[in-house]
Order: C-alpha cells, then sequence, then structure tokens
C-alpha cells in the first residue's frame, strides 16, 4: 500500500524539450493545473450563457460567486479596490477548484505543492509592490511608517514593517500549502488504517470502523476547510491590495 507521502510526487507524463541540460517536461502537477482552469472556466462559461433576469441553479451559483468575491474586495480594499477584480477573482476560483479536485479519491493536490501556493503568492506580492510604486511613488514608503506613530520611533518600526512587508509572500503561500498537505497526509493515514484492519478478518473489520468513522469525518474537514482556505488566500490578497491603493492607512 502506497504510503501517505507518495500522493504528493510529481510524476512526468511526457517530455517537451531539454534545453541547456535541463529536460523540460509536462508532470501530473501541470496537467491538473490545466484541468483546474478548464473546468474553472467552463463552470463559468456554462453558468452565463444563458443569462437570464430570474437565474437558474448554475447562473445562481455563479452569481454567488462572484459577489461572494465582489464583498470581500470591497470590503478590504474599498471601491478602488475593484480594479483588481479580475485578478483576485481569477485566484479565488483557481485555488478552490484545485483544492476541490484533490477532494477526489487518487486525484492530484495542486495547492499541498509549495511551489505552487508561493507562485501565488509572489504574483500578488509584485502586484502590489509594482502598482503601488507606480501610483504613489516614494508616497508608497509610508507603509513602512504608520501614520501616528512618533518620529522616534522609526528606527524601530521601519525595520518590522519592513521584514512583516517582505515575509508576506511565505505567510501567505505556507498557510495553504500547509492547511492542504496536512489535511490529505492524515485522511491517507486513517484510511490506511481501514484498509489493513479490514484484511486481518471479522476482528479486524469491527476495528476499522472507529478508523472508517474518523475517515469520514475528516473528509467531511477537510472539504470544509477546502472552502476556507480559499476564501483566507482571497482576503488576505485583497488585504494586501488595499495597501498598494492607500499607503498611509
Amino acid at each position: 500500500m502506497a504510503g501517505p507521502i507518495e500522493q504528493f510526487e510529481i510524476k512526468e507524463l511526457f517530455r517537451i524539450a531539454e534545453i541547456g541540460g535541463s529536460e523540460i517536461a509536462f508532470t501530473n502537477s501541470a496537467a491538473y493545473m490545466v484541468l483546474t482552469v478548464v473546468l474553472a472556466g467552463a463552470f463559468l462559461l456554462f453558468s452565463t450563457t444563458r443569462r437570464s433576469l430570474v437565474p437558474g441553479r448554475w447562473q445562481a451559483s455563479a452569481e454567488l460567486l462572484y459577489e461572494f468575491v465582489s464583498k470581500t474586495l470591497r470590503d478590504n480594499a474599498g471601491e478602488k479596490g475593484m480594479r483588481f477584480f479580475p485578478l483576485v477573482f481569477s485566484l479565488f476560483m483557481f485555488v478552490l477548484v484545485a483544492n476541490l479536485i484533490g477532494m477526489f479519491p487518487y486525484a492530484f493536490t495542486v495547492t499541498s505543492h509549495i511551489i505552487v501556493t508561493f507562485s501565488l503568492a509572489m504574483l500578488v506580492f509584485a502586484t502590489v509592490t509594482v502598482y503601488g510604486l507606480l501610483r504613489h511613488g516614494l508616497s508608497f514608503f509610508r507603509l513602512f511608517m504608520p501614520a501616528g506613530v512618533p518620529l522616534v520611533l522609526a528606527p524601530i518600526i521601519i525595520p518590522i514593517e519592513l521584514v512583516s512587508y517582505i515575509s508576506r509572500p511565505v505567510s501567505h503561500s505556507v498557510r495553504l500549502f500547509a492547511v492542504m498537505l496536512a489535511g490529505h497526509i492524515t485522511l491517507k493515514v486513517f484510511a490506511g488504517f481501514v484498509v489493513g484492519l479490514g484484511s486481518l478478518g471479522a476482528i479486524g473489520i469491527a476495528g476499522a470502523l472507529l478508523p472508517l468513522a474518523m475517515t469520514t469525518a475528516l473528509t467531511a474537514l477537510e472539504l470544509l476547510m477546502s472552502v476556507i482556505q480559499a476564501y483566507i488566500f482571497t482576503m488576505l490578497t485583497c488585504m494586501y491590495l488595499n495597501d498598494a491603493l492607500h499607503p498611509s492607512h
């Protein structure tokens, strides 16, 4: 029986090219990222193809997601933050769909890899930094000296704020990565107990009832966390974008 870590192994599906001695291959991780984008796009296209004043179930679900992300962005970044809505909504849909795909048996969870979540977090970090500098110029650096702080505390506050700002991509990405990784490992371990005990006969089957109940409960919890982590990632993105719009606040 495969160990709990083997489900995260990246496997080559086919080779694309070799450049400078480095192999470029299409992997199962890339395949599931493509699948995530295709499913998210297909859902939105299908649900909005036949738009009507009285929405059906599919249209209502798409509008619910739209309004949810829109409200989150407005609450955390203000009305001006809506200019970033395409970015925020795309990130939310990608993380949400990728998390939900990973709940299917034998599926690959791309958000359980730090390189994927860190890339998404770096996209947000780069957007905030570049937009903030282009829009506010040197005034963007007021972000590292909160309003109302005495000038005498600047040598202490500025380094702390600077380190906090630079570490944002790490905290932004590790939270999603760690939760998905730990959740899937735990599920695999308890599911392994069920299979292992079930192969021992009648006594083993009776003993497997408790791990089976735990596996069911953990599956429901992991499904809930898949949605919650997509929301948390989106909310933090909105909060960081607010700094690019209002660095002095």
